[in-house]
């Protein structure tokens, strides 16, 4: 690729909560072609967690997993950087997947200067501070003792667990309010104030929208990716103009 033809590409790619799995092929397929055709012409490309419906561990190679790294790594090698922030569905996201497709793992709160305005990245999880037993499981699983319990384990183990945890979590969910499963606005106002933000991106809510805020009396705005299903899916993209959302 020409040093003219990298400098043309200036727009920012956001996505999240593709939940990639074999048994949604076709949200694979979607994802696939938007990395060839669209994410291709983007300057960057930021993952705000959940690319995976579950993850058991770097060394796993079921499909669509061996697909999905090699065509990231592919528009990598064609002068896209792709970053990403861990979701609560693939947090055991390591180095070894990093290095294989190109990604640059993030912190779970990342600030970037988008276009002259410091913007706070996260996947969402951490906002919903109202989901008390979400909460405390975090902690837990995001403990080094804990990761390595479970990534030390044969790999149909690992399978086997997985498939229970997703399961069981979509139970969980059943039993919960709309209000526990959404972020908690004084969390928001809190992270970004602390962060000294006035933008935040996230997903994890599977709510798209975009919300104005007042943050210690300046405005500010909250950006709610939307969630990639077979009948719609969408980016947010930004440019020095602006942004816009883009339906795929």
């Amino acid at each position: 690729m020409s040093r003219f033809h990298s400098l043309m590409k200036n727009e920012i790619l956001f996505i999240s909560d593709l939940h990639l799995t074999i048994e949604r092929p076709e949200i694979t397929k979607k994802f696939i072609h938007f990395l060839t055709h669209r994410a291709s012409k983007a300057h960057s490309l930021y993952i705000l967690g959940d690319l995976f419906d579950s993850w058991i561990g770097d060394d796993d190679f079921s499909p669509p997993i061996k697909t999905v790294k090699q065509h990231l790594k592919n528009l990598v090698e064609q002068g896209t950087q792709i970053f990403y922030i861990h979701g609560n569905r693939d947090f055991l996201i390591g180095q070894k997947f990093s290095q294989e497709s190109g990604v640059i793992l993030l912190d779970e709160y990342s600030v970037i200067n988008l276009y002259g305005v410091e913007t706070l990245l996260t996947h969402g999880d951490l906002l919903c501070t109202d989901d008390i037993d979400y909460q405390a499981f975090r902690i837990k699983s995001r403990s080094q003792a804990w990761k390595n319990n479970v990534l030390t384990k044969p790999l149909f183990l690992r399978l086997l667990v997985a498939r229970w945890y997703r399961l069981r979590s979509f139970l969980h969910k059943r039993k919960k309010s709309n209000t526990i499963m959404d972020v908690n606005q004084q969390s928001v106002e809190n992270i970004m104030h602390q962060h000294q933000t006035l933008r935040l991106i996230h997903g994890h809510t599977h709510r798209q929208a975009i919300h104005d805020l007042d943050i210690k009396g300046k405005a500010a705005q909250r950006f709610v990716l939307p969630e990639w299903k077979k009948e719609s899916a969408g980016v947010l993209c930004w440019e020095k103009s602006g942004y816009h959302l883009e339906s795929l």
